[in-house]
């Protein structure tokens, strides 16, 4: 029974055989014969090679040139000769022999001088030791960063805040912590470096609009909105991104908050704002430009801030719902892998912000200061340059009216007016970039920052400096 079955099975295999289409047979006794090569192929030895003789390898050897490890540095290049700075970056520095007034480091509210917080800080150095030696998930965690995040989240009226130990990684962080490749990420064109990192490390589709240019904003939303309804499949799979700065470091102006929520909630995005410069600097009582703007913070996804600028510490900062921040601590990674920042430069920053919350006047001192010298400087500069930034802003960019087209060479220019000011007593710099990396880079310009610890006549100072030095310069290339 068993043999007549299988010849049953063999009589129809045969049939089934003569039946099918010669193209089909043509593919079976291919992928036979292509079996068979691969099985019976001779194996690659890769000693079979043809060798070099030693006169052949010597020549090779003679005509290889090494690439550098770094590129050639011109010999004028400001990296060789930097200025060395001796004690406190305070109010007035001490660069070489010289004393100068500083108007070159964002020490905002001139808390790198305060006793208090030095006094705070040598405190908490005598119980803690100097490092934490550990990321905050593996015995980095101090009370005092715990003490810190809820100071913070008080301060900017939310749930819960982070702290990571290093300012540019903290936003660079937060961005890929919740941003993947297939999201859409709408980002104002003149953001900084470490959101621009941020963006790249997403992976993220990237749509960047004019710089505070709400029109083009929505444009590119309208665009989007079209391509969502063209495929809803896809577009249900898709999350949508909208990142600011409450001030632009690289610019000084100031966004437009409402606006900006408006769009948000028209066309359902995830909003995450950058106060690392607004914060501390912007509003009554210094809380940045929501306060500003008279809205309530929970209208924002995450702020993101900084704790090395107005505070005069180290690291940074984001505020949200107890959602959003509890996701960073697993995958934010600035968070996760980085050793935690020092315990007594958490207290630091502490001392910072109870001092902030005592004394607001020393945020309408900081704005009126703002406010003087960018009416002096847009009054007494010479014809040459411009200033750029908001009045409130306490970041003003000074740039020549009628840039040469040559970056280099109008940096070059604006770096001499630097030198002649720092001759005369008054510490500023140039405005630095990474022109091989940055996206949309700006025009050179030299960078001044105000402080709540000058006085009238230090700021009168400066833009008469500022004014003669540039004369004296321009005067030159004439």
């Amino acid at each position: 029974m068993v043999s007549m079955d299988m010849f049953h099975e063999l009589f129809e295999s045969l049939n089934a055989l003569q039946n099918a289409p010669t193209y089909h047979l043509l593919f079976e006794a291919g992928l036979i014969a292509w079996l068979m090569w691969l099985l019976f192929r001779p194996s690659y030895n890769p000693h079979d090679r043809e060798r070099l003789t030693r006169r052949e390898e010597q020549e090779l050897i003679d005509e290889w040139t090494p690439e550098p490890l770094v590129p050639a540095t011109p010999q004028d290049s400001r990296a060789l000769h930097p200025r060395i700075v001796s004690g406190k970056v305070g109010k007035y520095i001490q660069i070489g022999e010289r004393n100068c007034l500083n108007l070159g480091t964002n020490n905002y509210l001139g808390m790198i001088e305060n006793p208090e917080i030095e006094k705070s800080a040598l405190e908490c150095l005598s119980h803690y030791g100097v490092g934490s030696c550990g990321p905050r998930g593996f015995y980095g965690t101090t009370e005092v960063h715990l003490d810190l995040e809820d100071k913070l989240a008080e301060y900017m009226k939310c749930e819960e805040a982070v702290v990571y130990s290093y300012g540019f990684s903290t936003i660079a962080s937060a961005i890929p912590a919740y941003a993947k490749r297939s999201d859409v990420i709408f980002v104002d064109e003149m953001v900084n470096f470490a959101i621009q990192k941020g963006l790249d490390a997403s992976r993220s589709q990237i749509n960047y609009f004019k710089h505070n240019d709400m029109e083009d904003l929505e444009r590119l939303l309208m665009e989007q909105a079209d391509l969502d309804r063209k495929n809803p499949k896809k577009a249900k799979r898709t999350r949508r991104f909208l990142v600011a700065e409450g001030i632009y470091m690289n610019t000084g102006l100031m966004a437009p908050l409402p606006k900006l929520l408006e769009l948000r909630e028209k066309y359902k995005l995830r909003f995450f704002l950058d106060e690392a410069i607004s914060f501390g600097t912007i509003g009554k009582t210094g809380h940045g430009l929501t306060e500003h703007f008279n809205i309530d913070p929970s209208e924002i996804d995450m702020i993101s801030g900084s704790l090395e600028n107005s505070i005069g510490s180290i690291g940074g900062f984001c505020v949200g719902s107890h959602f959003i921040i509890e996701h960073q601590r697993l995958s934010g990674l600035g968070y996760c892998f980085s050793a935690s920042a020092p315990p007594l430069l958490m207290a630091a920053a502490i001392t910072a912000l109870d001092i902030m919350q005592r004394d607001p006047s020393i945020f309408q001192t900081l704005r009126d200061n703002s406010t003087f010298i960018h009416s002096q400087l847009s009054s007494q500069l010479p014809s040459d340059l411009r200033v750029h930034g908001h009045p409130e802003s306490v970041i003003k960019h000074i740039r020549l009216a009628n840039p040469s087209g040559d970056k280099v060479a109008d940096e070059q220019l604006l770096n001499e007016i630097v030198d002649k000011c720092e001759e005369a007593g008054l510490a500023l710099t140039t405005a630095a970039y990474l022109s091989d990396r940055e996206v949309n880079l700006p025009e050179p310009s030299i960078r001044v920052t105000v402080n709540a610890l000058l006085s009238k006549n230090e700021i009168e100072f400066a833009v008469k400096t500022l004014k003669n030095c540039a004369e004296s310069v321009f005067k030159i290339q004439l």
